[in-house]
Order: C-alpha cells, then structure tokens, then sequence
C-alpha cells in the first residue's frame, strides 16, 4: 500500500510520540501527520527531580509545542483517547472517531495504583503537581521521617522506574543537609527486591546501597510491601515509620489499551515484535511506556530508550506504508545520570558492557545541559 499523503495518527505528546513525529516528517515531507493528545503541552519528566530542591520551578518544565507543532508541520488534535477500533485504523476519542492509514502508539503507561492506602503516598513522575507537593511537604517539616521506595508490575517485573527514586532520596538528602537540618530526619529506603536497581546492573547496585550507606540512609530490603498508612509504610517484615511516604508504583499500559480490541501482554502494555510493531495488527507500532519489547530484562522505561525505539518506528511505520519489510531495530541502551542535587552517578548499560562512573560534579551538570540542549527543540 503506497500513498502519496498517507494519514498517520500519533497518539501522545511525551518522548516517544514527539521524536517519532519529528522523524516521520523528516523522512515523509508529504504525510499527513496529526498528533492526538489532551494537551499542547510536553513536560520534561527527567527534571521533575529538581523541582522539591527548588533547582526548577515546575513552569521552566511544561514546554508549549506551538512552535514544534508549526515547523514540523503537524496538526494537533485536542482530546482524551478512549479506544480502537478496525485492527487500529480508527482511533476512538472523546472528541469522535479518527481514521488513519498507520498509527503510532505512544501514549506512556500509567501507574498501578491498587495497593492499600497508596493514598498516602505521592509519586513523583505523576507530573509537575506531584513534585510541586513533594517539595511544598518538605519545606513544611522541620524534623521528621520520609520512606523512599519503588514497585513493580508483577506480571511484567520489567515495568518498574527506580531511578527518579534513587535521584529523589539523595537529592533530598543533599538538600537537606544544605538547610541545616538533616540531622533532624529519619531516611528510609525501601524495596520487596534484595537489591534493588538490579536493571542498571551489579556494580550499581553496589554504588547505590554504598551511597545510603555514606548517607547514613536506613534501608529495608528484600520484604514485600503490604500497604500504606499516613503513619508509614507496612511490609512483611516491618513497619516503617513515614511522615511523609514518596513512592514509584509498577507501571501497566494505558487505560483504553483494554478497549484496543488488541491483544495485550500479561502486565497490560502493547506487545511489539523487535521493530516495535505490534503484534497480531498491520501499521500498528509502539514506541515508549505503552510497549511490552523483546530484549534483556534490564530494557529500561525511561525517556533515551522510548527515542531509540521511536527512531526505529518511524523508519519501519514508512517502510511499510511502502509494503516494504522492517528493518529497523532500537539499540538497547541504558544510560543514566543519577543526580543527587549538586553532583551525579552515570551508569551506561547496552548487550556488551556495563559501567558506572562514581559521583561527580561535573555529571550533575552534565544532566543540566543536556536538558537545555533537548529543549532547544521545542523553545
């Protein structure tokens, strides 16, 4: 199948959704490209870390893609998506139905929130709000204990994002230390995994509970977690006492995936073959916290690897539009700074190596300018 404009729907407006258009366009000057969000904005998640130690202000974050939308000629389409329909060529909306000739899934995942009293735990990667609050809570306490953890999907334990939770609790740890006051809280790191961060490899792992360590961070490890309270967090082995519980649930696939007529994977995300098409549909593809990928148990949810993934679906969307086989294959690659407010820890992970560099200065700003420099794109 060939078009000379082909209508190719994207669903999103995160990392996954916006490089795929910008490649899509670069690569087809004549498609129909419309991207299907509720908002015209994009939120740099990866700095929602800085926002409690005030380094940013959740405005410098939330990004207007008028300009973006303008230079790569993209339309926009403001509304909620609630389904599919057809093996994906129609998209289902709250503002009606929208016909499409390829379809990109990039809409993110969203968190499981089943857990007893999740209530009285705030999770970062929510957005702007959810840091807005962290931070508001901590300038509020003068003393006190805060419980940092993360979980998993346990039907897809790959689904999880720990590194914001290792950013967060050293960060507030460095600020805290800059107030004056750390000496007056109790810091709790929790985990049901014996060595939590596993996915950024052995010798981080080793790194990260070195850091708490130095910190003088207490931690319970290894005990699955069974609910929360405004007192604290209750596992299987113990209780821990939390004034204020900051916690990164397991992530699932959208709410609508289940209205897709898609078979989804066993933890509820897109499942996609190693070109990020999804299985079992034509023109479909995947890109970002939606997908279940093939590939190493470490394969990360985080913003560098929904790019890759997205670069590759627009090559393969293209290909075939043309009828053409895919070609294209994501690197799997892990790269991440975990930031600690004034200096940084890199760790890098693909199929061959794995390395961590100890906590620097110079990779906290590193951090800082590779912000700058992604959003240069969208100012």
């Amino acid at each position: 199948m060939s078009h000379e404009s082909p209508r190719i729907a994207i669903l999103g407006a995160g990392f996954a959704a916006l490089t795929a258009a910008r490649e899509l366009r670069k690569r087809s000057p004549k498609a129909l490209i419309s991207l299907l969000s509720p908002s015209t904005d994009f939120v740099y998640l990866p700095s929602l870390i800085w926002i409690p130690p005030g380094i940013r202000k959740g405005s410098d974050l939330i990004i207007p893609l008028a300009h973006f939308l303008k230079k790569y000629r993209i339309e926009h389409v403001r509304c909620s998506v609630t389904g599919l329909r057809n093996g994906g060529r129609s998209v289902l909306t709250d503002s009606g139905e929208f016909e499409n000739d390829a379809l990109v899934i990039a809409t993110g995942g969203r968190f499981l929130k089943g857990m007893p009293g999740i209530e009285h735990a705030l999770t970062l990667c929510e957005g702007v709000p959810a840091a807005e609050a962290i931070g508001k809570r901590l300038r509020e306490m003068n003393s006190g204990s805060v419980a940092f953890g993360f979980g998993t999907n346990p039907k897809e334990p790959s689904a999880m994002r720990g590194g914001p939770m290792f950013e967060l609790l050293f960060g507030v740890d460095t600020w805290l230390r800059q107030q004056g006051k750390r000496e007056r809280f109790q810091l709790t790191f929790f985990n049901a995994a014996a060595e939590p961060g596993k996915r950024l490899g052995d010798k981080a792992v080793k790194g990260l509970l070195a850091e708490m360590n130095r910190r003088g961070v207490d931690t319970q490890l290894g005990h699955k977690i069974k609910s929360f309270s405004a007192t604290g967090v209750s596992t299987e082995a113990a209780d821990i006492p939390a004034d204020l519980i900051l916690f990164m649930p397991g992530l699932t696939g959208p709410a609508w995936a289940e209205n897709s007529g898609i078979a989804l994977s066993e933890g509820g995300f897109f499942p996609a073959d190693e070109f990020c098409a999804v299985k079992g549909t034509e023109r479909v593809f995947v890109a970002g916290d939606a997908g279940s990928y093939p590939g190493p148990d470490w394969l990360p949810k985080q913003a560098h690897m929904a790019d890759l993934q997205a670069v590759a679906v627009a090559e393969n969307l293209l290909l075939a539009l043309e009828g053409k086989a895919p070609e294209a294959r994501p690197r799997t690659e892990l790269i991440c700074i975990v930031d600690s407010v004034d200096a940084g820890i890199l760790v890098y992970r693909d199929l061959k190596r794995n390395w961590v560099l100890p906590s620097s200065r110079l990779f906290h700003w590193a951090k800082r300018y590779f912000e700058g420099h992604y959003l240069r794109e969208f100012r």
